[in-house]
């Protein structure tokens, strides 16, 4: 019989710090991005769209910390590997992360790569193109994980962007050894199509291999992950690969399946759409803040789709409502 859990969910992802900034849709044509994507960046093209872009907003993001800071809003007891530099948005990124709640205890990267972080250009729909410069978090080495950390949480969740470099992915895999070694579970976030385009056969071999617990992907990462273009043919053939297959459609709200059952949620409604950044990140931390209580499917995508409605109301992927009372008011 496995032990309780000290932690409810233990994530490793990109410590970066995101640098926000209104732009109309011509001119993310003009600097060459494709609207709505996410594209990695070199030091050089970093500079440059940094230079281009408008009044910035920085704060604290990374897909999987954005996804701890909404589960430790609704009292989750979590943990953070990831790597920041010795630098000036290092210290903000661990600040910002530990004064959340959550346990953040890998040192510091000196002599190397800067922080990560992500220049993202918000349209006047709410709609966000990402540009990401990965820095230091790139260089996350096996030696930064706490196995023993890992092995004492109910959950181990993994974001895809981290999967593309060579450290990380190598880390993240001996974190999923420790973590099924000790029986806990582990979810996995697709996180973008330009990710399942480079890794798609690693994560379909994880999946056929049995050493993913939850899988949360997008109607796109559904369709690049099965070569499927319809929505409910994607479903009907990856669903049974996994104990917990869990799809987000934007406004059209979520479907998780899991052994046979399907529920489904609508998106909670939003007065305006001001930034999607973080929408999919917070969808997840609701569905785990639910899983890890053992509350129903349904349930946990209603907790989901509240906390993914909660971010988009807003500039940045970081909850500002009291994410307990808008919980405790709708469920």
């Amino acid at each position: 019989m496995t032990a309780p859990a000290k932690y409810d969910v233990i994530a490793i992802g990109n410590a970066i710090v995101d640098v926000m900034a209104p732009c109309a849709d011509a001119r993310i044509a003009e600097l060459g991005m494709a609207r709505g994507g996410m594209t990695l960046v070199d030091t050089g093209r970093a500079e440059s769209l940094y230079a281009a872009m408008g009044p910035a907003r920085e704060m604290s993001g990374g897909s999987a910390a954005n996804t701890l800071a909404g589960l430790a809003a609704l009292g989750a007891r979590c943990g953070f590997i990831g790597q920041v530099a010795d630098d000036q948005l290092g210290a903000v990124f661990a600040h910002d992360i530990r004064a959340g709640g959550i346990a953040f205890d890998v040192p510091a990267l000196t002599g190397g790569e800067p922080t990560a972080r992500c220049l993202i250009f918000v349209s006047p729909d709410g709609q966000r193109t990402m540009n990401t410069f990965l820095g230091a978090s790139q260089f996350l080495p096996e030696a930064a994980l706490d196995t023993a950390m890992i092995a004492d949480a109910s959950v181990l969740y993994l974001e895809g962007y981290l999967w593309d470099p060579e450290q990380p992915r190598s880390a993240m895999r001996r974190a999923i050894a420790a973590a099924r070694g000790a029986g806990r579970k582990v979810a996995f976030s697709l996180s973008d199509g330009f990710v399942i385009a480079r890794h798609g056969d690693d994560f379909r071999a994880l999946i056929a291999a049995g050493a993913i617990d939850i899988l949360f992907a997008n109607a796109d990462e559904l369709a690049a992950l099965t070569g499927i273009t319809t929505f409910e043919g994607g479903l009907a053939a990856l669903a049974p690969q996994l104990p917990v297959l869990v799809v987000t459609r934007g406004a059209e709200g979520a479907v998780a399946i899991a052994a046979g059952t399907r529920a489904e949620v609508a998106a909670a409604p939003v007065a305006k759409v001001v930034d999607t950044t973080g929408a999919g990140d917070l969808f997840a931390a609701g569905f785990l803040s639910g899983h890890v209580r053992a509350a129903p499917l349904a349930e946990c995508l209603k907790l989901g789709a509240i906390c993914a409605a909660e971010i988009i109301s807003h500039y940045g992927a970081r909850p500002e409502a009291d994410l307990k009372a808008l919980v405790s008011a709708a469920v």
